[in-house]
């Protein structure tokens, strides 16, 4: 019995050794990454000091690969990033909205992502044998996940908020960053892992209810002030628009369904009114 726990004991020295050792690396890796360190590019990060995070994790895990050490090490791991992200990364987004909310999440995830590139690498022992045997997610997939339900579970509802009047905006003709807003819906796909369904659940419809909105009041607007052959001028812009600009921010899963969605607001919802309105302008000589 006595052996037992002496065995015990040695391992949890084992791990809160090596974890202090691995703690230290991941701290340096997230100064590089945040641009708080004298070495500002992750290059600086040498291949001697990944192969020794990669050696202590392998010497940890190796004795028992589906329990024990590796069990222990795992849960350090995500110890660890709840505690980066709500420590580090949600004190920075309080307290900005709309476009300087969205613009902090876009530099915050391009760093998650390369934190995870490295983090996958460092623990990629355990990929190979603790996580296929419990069944859990990849590293990868985790990782991401977890800046994803502890950042967009609190900012979720104003990200998109943020998101879907900056695309309102450009179609009103204002000039907005694109790339912001491809990045951001970009997000919702990452995460996925090749399922679309937080973009599809997060984001998607909601886009949806919001372009119907938008064209919905402009058509009321536009049935009021506009000839029957300027109001069709008006669609053919809309289309346009929606085929060229905001097209090129969202998802192509997403293309057919918007302009679908331009088409119905504008014409099929006022088919009998735009018929009328057509036969009132061919009557009148005042009109073409």
């Amino acid at each position: 019995m006595a052996g037992t726990e002496d065995h015990h004991q040695q391992c949890f020295m084992e791990v809160e050794q090596g974890w202090a050792v691995l703690q230290h690396g991941i701290n340096r890796l997230i100064n590089i990454i945040e641009g708080n360190d004298d070495d500002k590019k992750i290059h600086r990060f040498s291949s001697e000091e990944y192969m020794r995070m990669y050696s202590i994790v392998f010497k940890l895990c190796e004795p028992n690969r589906r329990g024990g050490n590796s069990e222990v090490l795992y849960d350090k791991y995500h110890n660890f990033l709840k505690h980066y992200i709500t420590s580090k990364v949600l004190p920075s987004l309080q307290g900005k909205k709309d476009e300087a909310l969205v613009k902090e999440i876009e530099q915050r995830w391009s760093n998650h992502k390369v934190m995870t590139r490295w983090l996958t690498r460092f623990f990629h022992f355990l990929d190979r044998y603790f996580v296929p045997w419990r069944k859990l997610p990849p590293l990868e997939q985790s990782t991401l996940l977890a800046f994803y339900n502890l950042v967009f579970g609190e900012f979720n509802h104003e990200i998109k908020d943020a998101v879907l009047s900056l695309i309102d905006r450009e179609r009103e003709g204002e000039g907005i960053d694109q790339a912001l807003i491809r990045n951001i819906v970009g997000i919702y796909v990452d995460v996925g892992q090749g399922s679309m369904k937080y973009h599809e659940r997060e984001f998607e419809d909601d886009m949806f209810k919001a372009t119907a909105s938008f064209y919905s009041t402009k058509a009321s607007i536009w049935l009021k002030t506009e000839s029957y052959k300027d109001y069709m001028l008006k669609i053919d812009c809309c289309l346009k628009h929606e085929r060229d600009t905001v097209c090129c921010y969202l998802q192509s899963t997403s293309h057919k369904k918007l302009l679908e969605i331009v088409e119905y607001e504008l014409m099929s919802v006022h088919e009998r009114e735009l018929k009328e309105k057509k036969q009132t302008d061919e009557s009148d000589p005042c009109i073409g």
